[in-house]
């Protein structure tokens, strides 16, 4: 199943809504969040565009978004500024009453949409011939529904890049050996940290069907799916280097989305949140080069200019499919709620929500 299995069809914005002025926009957001009142909440993930967080009702990763809305009984409407995985366990974890929106169905994930159920169906069935019972699987949030019911399913659960280790403890101590979708790097860097050599590491390749090991499949103790986020995967070596050079005094921090070797090169690497509170507390006239998505960066920059904060990446630019939540979307998309539409509503088939709640309660079991 993929995504479109799983929303209602896409509605192309009316023309108006591209012409009309940024001040017009931002007073017919604020003038219809005033008559919706606590009918609506509006989470905003941390790399949306600084003119539409400025409207966000809480801000986070996608996962703190979810649960903000679903413990947020009086709203109705849900609008989720961010991409189409984290709206779907919104879906997932909010009541029947509430309804997800997303202001533009383009929004997606290129490293959820390196997993689709078919491939890994397809995957586990090989790999189960390899390796027996002795598997069981793990998926990253940033997943599609179908994968995270698979996971639960199975016996497996969701991790955050904030929680994987202990999710990566958790499923070692209940098996020999563990799948880990759909996030390579984020994978590798965490069974690194754990004391798992990286010759223990496999990668499933989806595209060719083949297991990619340097030892014997008897060694083998990760399975990492063949995925990554585009955007953290453009943090290299090389700017690394670059930094070095140029500022000798400055602190590197990176996400655990970035490839092994930058993590290893890096000075701290950690979650979105574990990024934005090292920096917050920071000491002023500290030096920071940020591996991470540009819209943060710029964000993080313009909060501190009492420190000298860099991207890792200086040719980085912003994540493309979150950047389709724009103004225009979100107040197109708040005006068809306001006048009874029902455009772009997320909604998880019952029996995918059901299994993966499984996996999302497993973590939260473990918080």
């Amino acid at each position: 199943m993929n995504l479109f299995d799983t929303i209602v069809k896409p509605t192309s914005i009316p023309e108006i809504y591209r012409t009309m002025k940024h001040e017009e926009l931002e007073e017919k957001v604020r003038e219809i969040k005033a008559r919706l009142g606590k009918k609506l909440f509006i989470p905003g993930h941390h790399y949306q565009k600084d003119e539409v967080i400025q409207f966000a009702d809480a801000t986070g990763d996608s996962l703190k978004l979810a649960q903000y809305s679903a413990e947020n009984k009086e709203a109705e409407a849900i609008v989720f500024c961010g991409v189409h995985f984290m709206a779907e366990t919104a879906d997932i974890l909010t009541t029947n009453q509430q309804t997800v929106y997303l202001p533009d169905m383009r929004a997606g994930c290129s490293m959820a949409d390196m997993a689709d159920i078919y491939q890994t169906e397809r995957a586990w069935t090989e790999l189960t011939r390899l390796f027996g019972d002795s598997m069981i699987p793990l998926t990253y949030v940033n997943s599609t529904a179908a994968i995270k019911a698979f996971v639960g399913r199975y016996h497996g659960a969701t991790v955050t890049s904030s929680n994987a280790e202990k999710m990566v403890k958790w499923a070692l101590e209940r098996h020999k050996r563990l799948l880990f979708l759909p996030d390579q790097h984020l994978g590798r860097n965490t069974a690194y940290n754990l004391g798992i050599k990286l010759e223990e590491m496999a990668v499933w390749d989806p595209m060719t069907n083949t297991l990619e090991a340097q030892v014997e499949t008897d060694k083998i103790k990760v399975i990492l799916w063949k995925g990554h986020c585009s955007v953290h995967e453009n943090f290299t070596v090389e700017n690394i280097k670059q930094v070095r050079a140029d500022y000798p005094e400055m602190n590197i921090i990176v996400h655990p989305e970035c490839r092994r070797e930058v993590v290893a090169l890096s000075d701290f690497a950690g979650s979105t949140n574990y990024i934005i509170d090292r920096i917050q507390e920071s000491k002023p006239g500290s030096a920071w080069a940020i591996g991470t998505e540009m819209n943060l960066v710029n964000r993080i920059i313009n909060q501190y200019p009492d420190r000298h904060i860099i991207s890792l990446n200086p040719h980085m630019c912003p994540c493309l499919t979150m950047n389709r939540i724009d103004l225009p979307h979100l107040a197109w998309s708040l005006d068809q709620i306001e006048q009874g539409s029902s455009h772009n509503i997320i909604k998880v088939d019952a029996e995918i929500a059901k299994d993966a709640k499984l996996a999302l309660q497993r973590m939260l079991d473990l918080a």
